[in-house]
């Protein structure tokens, strides 16, 4: 049983590159040079089912390519006002093919201009793959949001505010995991611990950057959201965030970073190398799917948790299982924390849990000795 479990364990840390279906240009020959991928952008205004550009960073002969590609998903009701479309395009660029990620910003309706009616504008990001730029489709949603409040028809603050933002794309929606795990190092094991944990983080010494990366980070790695839980499960999670633990702080005004407070465990540390690997390949995209991985691990975890503690309630066999489990996952104090947060309202679930907790506790004690 906890062999088949391990090689899982393994399986999911160990991230195939040609599964991922990441470019050779973005995960080979890195040998001699790190470099970043190359990354494009494209502006159009969409007016009574025409285009025209606005601004590009695409080579001469790749533009009239995406146009036509975008005409043509436009022809075909692909392109939605507000939801981005990502998809594989092949350009007259050095990639040949890459991933695109397009989105219609629509123009406000107002009375006053019943004709702007449907028109827009199309915002085109393009690199790396298409799975690539999928794993990042949240951050791309809400960067190409935040220049709906800087477009219109005249476009007079193109050179002062919309092309440096559309520059930046690449750099601000997709790079922030790596600059976290470049400026944490080993260190990096905390804050995974931390965002499983809904450990408050605290960051001191640092630009207000580097202050939002890490919490990107943390939201990314956080299982807010992914696993079951009422408002009385997210109020206790606070509770316990806020009141029995203290902030991890990472202090920047040192390098490497000061951490204090730090808390980790057996399952977040077998993590570590794998961060590392890919981010000493300056490849963000395998970076976001390793993150991935351990998420789904986390969860795939909690969810046998849970189905131990339920079947622990009528065999002491199960209860037994349940505490080989959480020896072998080394993520017990995390899943423990969660599922009494899940299971408050359940004095039968509570019991059991109590046990578990005491069984964990002497286990880590005879371990320190």
């Amino acid at each position: 049983m906890f062999t088949s479990q391990t090689s899982s364990f393994q399986e999911s840390i160990d991230v195939d590159e040609r599964d991922a279906d990441f470019d050779n240009e973005e995960i080979g020959g890195y040998s001699q040079k790190i470099q970043q991928i190359n990354s494009y952008y494209a502006i159009y205004y969409y007016q009574n089912t025409s285009l025209t550009l606005l601004d590009a960073s695409l080579p001469p002969e790749a533009e009239p390519e995406l146009r036509s590609y975008i005409s043509r998903r436009l022809s075909k009701g692909a392109l939605l006002g507000g939801m981005g479309n990502i998809a594989t395009v092949e350009l007259s660029i050095p990639e040949q093919a890459v991933g695109c990620y397009c989105c219609l910003l629509e123009q406000e309706k107002s009375p006053e201009q019943p004709e702007a009616d449907g028109n827009g504008w199309v915002v085109c990001l393009l690199g790396g793959s298409e799975k690539g730029l999928n794993l990042f489709r949240i951050e791309l949603d809400k960067y190409v949001q935040g220049l709906q409040g800087s477009l219109t028809p005249e476009m007079h603050n193109l050179e002062t505010e919309v092309r440096p933002y559309l520059n930046r794309w690449y750099e601000e929606s997709v790079m922030h995991i790596h600059r976290v795990v470049q400026l944490l190092q080993a260190n990096v094991g905390y804050l995974l611990h931390a965002a499983l944990s809904h450990k408050l983080v605290e960051v001191t010494g640092a630009d207000e950057k580097t202050k939002a990366d890490v919490a990107r980070f943390i939201k990314a790695a956080s299982l807010q959201g992914l696993v079951q839980e009422d408002t009385t499960t997210a109020s206790l999670c606070k509770a316990i965030s806020e009141d029995s633990h203290t902030s991890l702080i990472i202090d920047c005004s040192t390098s490497p970073p000061t951490v204090t407070n730090e808390v980790s465990n057996r399952f977040c540390d077998d993590w570590i190398q794998a961060f590392l690997n890919a981010a000493e390949r300056f490849n963000p995209f395998l970076l976001r799917q390793i993150l991935e991985n351990f998420k789904l691990k986390a969860i795939q975890d909690m969810n046998n948790l849970k189905r131990f503690i339920r079947q622990a309630e009528m065999s002491h066999y199960a209860l037994f299982r349940c505490c080989l489990f959480l020896q072998s996952c080394g993520n017990g104090d995390v899943l423990l924390q969660n599922a009494r947060a899940e299971h408050s309202s359940l004095p039968e679930a509570c019991g059991i849990i109590n046990v578990l907790e005491e069984f964990l506790g002497e286990q880590t004690q005879g371990t320190a000795h």
